[in-house]
């Protein structure tokens, strides 16, 4: 008899051994979920009846406690800069939003974990209204399965950042499932180095990341000292600088790759040669990179983006004491996609 919806199996919150366990448990020989795992991200199909290299009876019995999930595309909105923003609906009515970036010899898919985010960091949109919950393994991937099948041409060239809405590392379970399906060979077969996941600071999930999967890691920071970061990023209160710093240089990366740090720039904030020096005091002796970001202003936060002289003065002494130090304006700031103005339960 078959099961009742809502006992069904979604295959995309399955890793390849997950899978091949399942269909052993139907008496089928392990290479079939690789064939099913084929069907699902290689050469998708909509329904069971397309895959054609199961046996009928198999097909039959997968069908009877299984299904395969998508997303459904509410809205998709592009600014003048090519950035593509798009509004996923899951089926419990919550909505998520993620951004495909056009960079000069790549894409880039920025990816959302939570709907909605519980670090209530005071400059980031996503966090206005907390969390609602965590997104599923299948639901993460998804973003990716219907932004690569819909609409983009097969042979481009994708890095996927985990930086939108939530905080990766607080669904850890389900982001790492995620990532282990896009990097599998018969799963999307993304080359790890081209995934980064941006965190908030978990200390505990930054020592367990590294040992789990060799992907790239950002580290938000946006202040160099423990006060000011205790009121922009709530989070420092439990995992202050000293200590994030210290996981930071024990972080196990991928060869020849160097941590990130993010740096959102805010005018009067975190933005005068005073902070810049205590930056690199901060970082000093790291393997790493920074990224100042000018801050993406919005109506509902109250922040500026710092002045272009400040900006680049930020840049130059950071540069002056040999960090390797890159400012990126956010694409997409016309149609509220940049970095900080994700949002979830709103139209676009």
């Amino acid at each position: 008899m078959k099961i009742k919806e809502a006992e069904r199996i979604d295959l995309k919150n399955l890793t390849l051994g997950e899978l091949e366990a399942l269909v052993i448990s139907l008496g089928e020989k392990p290479y079939r979920a690789r064939q099913i795992l084929n069907w699902l991200y290689q050469n998708p199909v909509s329904t069971f009846e397309e895959m054609t290299n199961l046996p009928k009876t198999l097909r039959a019995k997968i069908e009877s406690l299984s299904y395969f999930s998508t997303l459904a595309t509410t809205a998709v909105k592009t600014a003048p800069d090519g950035t593509h923003k798009f509004l996923f609906t899951l089926q419990d009515g919550n909505t998520i939003e993620s951004v495909l970036i056009p960079e000069k010899k790549h894409l880039t898919i920025c990816i959302s974990t939570q709907v909605g985010c519980a670090m209530g960091c005071t400059f980031c949109l996503s966090g206005k209204d907390g969390l609602i919950r965590n997104l599923t393994a299948a639901e993460i991937v998804n973003q990716i399965y219907v932004i690569k099948n819909d609409f983009l041409d097969k042979e481009q060239t994708i890095n996927i950042v985990f930086m939108g809405m939530g905080e990766p590392l607080a669904n850890f379970d389900n982001t790492c499932k995620a990532i282990r399906i896009l990097t599998d060979p018969l799963g999307f077969n993304f080359p790890p180095r081209r995934i980064t996941v941006s965190t908030a600071g978990l200390i505990p999930e930054i020592k367990r990341l590294g040992k789990e999967l060799p992907v790239n890691l950002a580290i938000s920071l946006n202040a160099p000292t423990d006060k000011l970061r205790d009121v922009l990023m709530p989070i420092n209160r439990k995992y202050p600088l000293g200590k994030l710093i210290k996981s930071a240089s024990q972080a196990i990366l991928p060869s020849r790759k160097h941590i990130t740090f993010e740096y959102i720039l805010m005018d009067g904030v975190n933005d005068s040669l005073k902070d810049a020096r205590a930056l690199a005091s901060l970082l000093r002796g790291l393997r790493c990179k920074v990224n100042l970001i000018p801050f993406n202003e919005h109506k509902r936060i109250t922040f500026k983006r710092s002045t272009t002289q400040a900006v680049n003065q930020f840049q130059q002494h950071l540069s002056s004491k040999n960090f390797t130090v890159l400012v990126r304006y956010s694409k997409g700031n016309a149609i509220a996609a940049a970095c900080g103005q994700l949002s979830c339960g709103r139209k676009i």
